[in-house]
């Protein structure tokens, strides 16, 4: 019974926004985007695209969202949104960085693309235009991608932090105490296998079009660049996420080594107490601003 009255409201929930899209001017870049996904399934092989069309992806992607905060770092305007105004970023650390991210990428995550391939043919998913969702269904997809990446990243990053296991593989994430957006997938390889699997279980339950695979993993991109990116930016349209942890959040995990395990919500820290470092060191902040005010005064 339950059951039933899930399903029909996620019906009535499809039927609304259907109807409210429909009312909606039609997207100006629809046009040239179909003719770019036709032409790309007419001039190259389904294992080209799902190969080197999702490396092409994940690299543009990563290396395209990682500039914004690189350029901060020039930018003394932006000073005042670094949380760990302490401790700056250097060439030392980003060029250790990035010669890391190179090797995890291509020797580490370019095999597992690899597989891409045989996944669409295994589970018959469909590359062509006509069998794309619309788009409020896939964002529905990746939230649930999310939703399921984020209870797994929990979990298993909290037990990265077991006390035995710790200096062996999670340690070397924590080499940047104050993290910049280049190092959200700076990890020791069994890391990146053993947490990016939370990515892969999203896929698996949601993916019905190989669209899904490159909206999600820019998604995925999005929110873990931005939490590592060492800057809390107003008006940051990630924060119009409901219960999205973001920069603050993740820094301090950064700082302090314990607590605020979640990769991009905060409830599972918040049902299990792993947050309380936090509120305290956030409530010890509101006091000192204020005693700052009052002696300003």
């Amino acid at each position: 019974m339950a059951m039933n009255d899930s399903v029909n409201i996620l019906n009535s929930a499809y039927l609304a926004v259907e109807y409210i899209d429909s009312f909606l001017p039609d997207n100006p870049l629809q046009q040239p985007f179909k003719n770019a996904w036709n032409y790309m399934l007419d001039n190259y092989t389904k294992f080209q695209i799902a190969t080197w069309g999702s490396l092409i992806v994940h690299e543009a992607a990563y290396f395209l969202l990682c500039v914004p905060g690189f350029v901060f770092q020039f930018i003394p305007y932006m000073q005042k949104y670094k949380i760990q105004q302490d401790k700056p970023e250097t060439w030392e650390k980003q060029w250790k960085c990035f010669k890391t991210l190179l090797f995890n990428h291509f020797f580490i995550q370019l095999p597992l693309i690899c597989g891409t391939y045989y996944f669409t043919e295994y589970f018959n998913i469909p590359y062509e235009w006509e069998e794309m969702p619309r788009w409020y269904v896939l964002v529905a997809q990746c939230f649930g991608c999310a939703v399921i990446e984020d209870a797994w990243h929990y979990f298993l990053h909290r037990l990265l932090h077991h006390k035995r296991i710790y200096k062996y593989i999670h340690k070397v994430h924590h080499e940047f105490v104050s993290p910049f957006g280049m190092q959200a997938e700076y990890a020791h390889p069994l890391e990146t296998l053993i947490l990016g699997t939370g990515f892969f279980i999203g896929i698996v339950v949601f993916c019905n079009h190989v669209i899904l695979l490159w909206a999600w993993v820019i998604c995925r991109l999005m929110e873990t660049i931005d939490v590592h990116s060492g800057y809390d930016v107003p008006l940051n349209p990630l924060h119009l996420v409901p219960f999205y942890a973001g920069a603050r959040f993740h820094d301090f995990h950064h700082m302090n080594f314990i607590g605020n395990y979640a990769s991009t919500f905060t409830w599972w820290d918040r049902i299990f107490g792993t947050d309380s470092q936090f509120i305290a060191y956030k409530e010890k902040e509101k006091k000192q601003q204020l005693i700052t005010k009052k002696k300003a005064n």
